[in-house]
């Protein structure tokens, strides 16, 4: 079953004359790239399971992939220019930051994998959060409980150091080819000329009550009346043009002191809630690299950043457990497949909560829980006739002091971009800015994050152990973002991610499945409908539940809820002597390439 295409048709209805660069090539029939015809199935299919399929892009030299058109064109525009992959990236990403505000952009964090073709060696990236020098374990309790979710997010106090802009200045320096000041120019065209509201932004407008309670935000984001600017309305940002431009001149560091820095921290103290960053933490603030993680599986290997970002570990495990089973034969869509991929989900979250965290503050038996054994002794606690309901963490090889589990909310507002040159070089990367238009505080035109909300709210479990994700001085909180690499012997062949919180870590390993295990094309695979558990009910797509799958399902005693899973799978696939580029079309992504 393959997700419908109706988004696509109210897109191209919704947005009309007033933003005809966007869609009309492909409404009419033409690749935007090449100008060749693209599958029928793009325009007006329907498929023999009754579901529109979108056409997989396919490219002979280089390819990107983001969330959004303008975005994906900022990438394409690099690449044509001679950029490498990373430089794409860095494009791709500072537009996304201003069509895609309530996702990502220069208030946030990130995560990447890059695999460099003139070294063949893989280089992962760490642009997390941090938190200030002033927070301490206690930092959402109230009167020794923990404050509401919703209270504690929308809040000066969620706000942890940016780490995105020193993470990608960080990674031009070691892998980008044009000028640092040239990866600026389309964000900059696209932020004083102006960009229409896309379908996704305005409803998302329309249904934000926070943002409107923000008065910098709502200027920005809102009319005089408060009413969402409409779908087409062309939305300029001088104000983060300006920080571009000082970016683009004077580097990364930039951000990090002066006047830029000054201004975060006046929003942050000054908020209704105020939190605690202070400058000594910005100018303090490192992005970090690391040896990627990687796990065999089948004939290939999984390849992702390490912790804090509990995302690569998690699908690594996941699909370790998978292997001791018949997955790969069943069908998609069936009860007995999605039964897997439920409780081996169970099971790496139950790990995920009580181990993971930032290594630099707590150990994190990461080897152990990819050990081999361990995932094979994981694997027999799956009964292939009965949901095991709810999966308590093992003793992976190296487990050391007893720390409480936690399952702190993740919500979803994050984003995923790949990009891929012509000289073999790809870069996977996820950044956010937590949840939706993040702590809803808006700086030079750019929105900050909550990122802290990831921490543990409560520091100890109800036995009184630590939490390992506990806020501490200077800590990465947790994260789900999972860019990951596949490689096939000494090369590239898929590079994969997701938006999603928690829920990313599912979007991913199903996607991965349906490549490596179903022999889907990737899109096919992108678009298969979403569902797994994240050791809670086994969750399901709305819209995409059949009678016979959920009837399976409840007869091995899952207790099955429906929900919106609106993934942002993003990914290239390394064909011979091609390039597959897939989008989710949950969102307005787009892949592009020549």
């Amino acid at each position: 079953m393959l997700r419908t295409r109706l988004s696509l048709l109210l897109i191209l209805v919704a947005l009309g004359s007033g933003c005809a660069s966007i869609d009309t090539e492909k409404a009419s029939g033409a690749n935007l790239v090449s100008g060749q015809p693209v599958s029928a199935a793009l325009l007006n299919p329907e498929s023999a399971t009754g579901r529109a399929e979108r056409a997989g892009v396919y490219a002979d030299q280089f390819m990107v992939v983001s969330a959004n058109p303008w975005a994906s064109r900022a990438g394409q525009r690099i690449l044509a220019q001679g950029g490498s992959a990373v430089d794409a990236a860095i494009a791709m990403q500072w537009v996304l930051g201003l069509v895609e505000p309530q996702s990502s952009g220069l208030g946030g964090g990130a995560f990447a994998i890059s695999y460099n073709a003139q070294n063949g060696q893989m280089q992962a990236y760490d642009g997390r959060e941090t938190a200030p020098a002033a927070a301490g374990p206690d930092r959402f309790l109230d009167h020794g409980k923990p404050l509401p979710f919703n209270q504690a997010v929308h809040a000066g106090l969620s706000v942890g150091v940016p780490g995105m802009v020193a993470m990608l200045g960080l990674m031009h320096r070691q892998q980008g080819r044009l000028p640092w000041a040239t990866l600026f120019e389309p964000a900059i065209e696209v932020a004083e000329q102006g960009f229409p509201v896309s379908p996704r932004l305005h409803q998302l407008l329309a249904q934000n009550r926070e943002l409107r309670e923000a008065p910098a935000a709502a200027a920005y984001f809102y009319d005089a009346n408060l009413n969402p600017w409409p779908i087409g309305h062309v939305l300029r940002n001088p104000a983060q043009a300006r920080v571009l431009r000082l970016l683009a001149t004077q580097g990364s560091q930039a951000f990090y002191q002066g006047e830029l820095a000054q201004a975060m921290v006046d929003a942050v103290r000054n908020h209704p809630v105020p939190g605690d960053l202070g400058l000594k933490d910005l100018a303090t603030y490192t992005a970090r690299t690391h040896e990627p993680l990687c796990a065999p599986y089948r004939q290939y290997r999984l390849c992702g950043p390490p912790p804090p970002s509990s995302g690569p570990l998690a699908v690594m495990q996941m699909l370790g457990m998978l292997a001791h089973t018949p997955v790969a034969a069943l069908a998609p869509d069936s009860p007995a497949a999605v039964h897997y991929l439920a409780e081996t989900g169970r099971l790496a979250f139950a790990d995920r909560n009580r181990y993971v965290a930032d290594p630099a503050f707590v150990p994190v038996p990461v080897m152990g829980m990819l050990n081999p054994q361990y995932l094979a002794r994981r694997a027999e606690l799956i009964n292939p006739d009965r949901s095991m309901g709810h999966a308590e963490p093992g003793i992976p090889p190296g487990a050391g002091t007893r720390t409480g589990n936690d399952a702190t909310p993740e919500l979803a507002a994050t984003t995923h971009l790949v990009a891929a040159d012509a000289q073999g070089n790809v870069v996977s990367m996820t950044s956010s800015i937590e949840t939706a238009f993040g702590s809803k505080i808006l700086v030079n035109g750019y929105l900050l994050n909550n990122q802290l909300t990831d921490f543990s709210l409560a520091p100890r479990d109800a036995q009184g152990h630590w939490a390992a994700n506990r806020v501490e001085p200077g800590k990465r909180p947790r994260s789900s973002m999972a860019p990951m690499l596949v490689m096939q012997g000494t090369q590239p062949y898929l590079a994969v991610g997701s938006p999603g919180g928690s829920a990313i870590i599912n979007y991913v390993a199903k996607t991965l499945v349906g490549v490596l295990d179903w022999n889907l094309t990737l899109q096919q695979a992108i678009d298969l409908p979403n569902h797994g558990s994240r050791n809670q009910d086994t969750e399901l797509e709305r819209g995409f539940v059949t009678p016979p799958l959920k009837a399976g399902l409840e007869a091995r005693g899952h207790t099955v809820r429906e929900l919106d899973f609106p993934s942002g799978v993003h990914g290239i696939r390394f064909l011979s002597g091609k390039l597959e580029g897939g989008a989710d079309p949950r969102r307005e992504g787009l892949a592009l390439g020549r």
